[in-house]
């Protein structure tokens, strides 16, 4: 490792907090606070940090600061840094207690709703030792996140590119249209996607796979696909559906609680897309307590109502 440019004892996690704080909010009083300092000893640590960097992070002004573009970058390495540091304490915590490990899972919303918390609850029974630490995020974002390192194991909605990654055959579903009760497309018998596109439609997120195939689906048949809002949970796609401000497509499985508790209805969607393959995949570098991971998670839950991994 080279040496660092920059002059590490000055370089403190109290005077990193401290700068993080000012970009956030402007104010280094308020950043000042929140740090346990008094204004005069901030304002020193905040200037002896510019000069060990050789940067100006802020303009200062009467109304405050605001970040220098050098203050922006700061403000983004900085957060993670305070981040790492976070994780580092409840790891030693964790330690202490004797876990030995932490594995970064990071997840779709269709995968964490139908399958992974049996499987997640067995895998804790199993191996005390390890934690597991689950972030939710849409399936093109959970593929990003696996491949910069930031996850260990991702399960997602087949569709992201996966060709520099470890990925297999995790579990299936199938999405079905949610409707308010005694909507006009009610019925029990498929119904093809086109002819849904002449209502206004709830989703998810962009980067969502459920969101991509729709928009495909639409752009394929030649007509608009009327998207009228987009929410992060399928828990708010069928509030939005509730309340008459649209339909929408869910998983069968995650959409079953919500139909009973917010008196919708359910009817399948004929077309092929609407019948997903999940995956698990883990970087081709991993380590064995990921891959271990992933492999506890391929198998069938004792408690789970999905079909086993390999019954598609």
């Amino acid at each position: 490792m080279s040496p660092s440019r920059y002059n590490l004892a000055r370089l403190d996690f109290v005077s990193i907090q401290l700068a993080v704080g000012c970009a956030r909010t402007g104010n280094l009083t308020a950043a000042a606070r929140d740090c346990n300092l008094v204004l005069p000893a901030a304002s020193r640590r905040l200037r002896d940090l510019e000069r060990s960097l050789g940067v100006e992070l802020f303009e200062r002004h009467s109304r405050g600061l605001k970040p220098t573009a050098c203050g922006q970058v700061f403000l983004k390495r900085g957060m993670s840094l305070l981040q790492e540091l976070d994780r580092l304490a409840e790891e030693l915590a964790d330690a202490q207690l004797g876990v030995v490990r932490h594995v970064r899972l990071c997840a779709s919303s269709a995968a964490i709703t139908q399958f992974l918390s049996p499987l997640l609850a067995e895998h804790a029974l199993s191996r005390p030792e390890v934690r597991v630490d689950l972030e939710e995020q849409v399936s093109e974002a959970v593929v990003t996140t696996l491949r910069e390192g930031r996850a260990d194991v991702a399960v997602f909605v087949e569709g992201p590119d996966v060709r520099d990654l470890d990925a297999r055959d995790f579990r299936s579903d199938e999405l079905v249209l949610v409707l308010p009760a005694g909507h006009r497309l009610a019925g029990v018998t498929p119904l093809p996607f086109v002819d849904t596109l002449d209502e206004p439609w709830i989703s998810l997120n962009a980067g969502a796979a459920l969101l991509q195939a729709q928009q495909r689906a639409a752009l394929a048949a030649g007509r608009p696909f009327k998207l009228r809002m987009q929410v992060r949970s399928f828990d708010a796609v069928s509030h939005m559906v509730a309340s008459g401000l649209g339909i929408a497509a869910l998983p069968r499985e995650a959409a079953q609680p919500m139909l009973q508790a917010l008196h919708l209805v359910s009817r399948p969607l004929a077309d092929a897309w609407a019948h997903r393959q999940l995956k698990i995949a883990v970087r081709t570098d991993a380590d064995a307590t990921a891959i271990q991971l992933r492999d506890d998670l391929l198998q069938p839950s004792r408690n789970a109502k999905a079909a086993d991994a390999t019954d598609k």
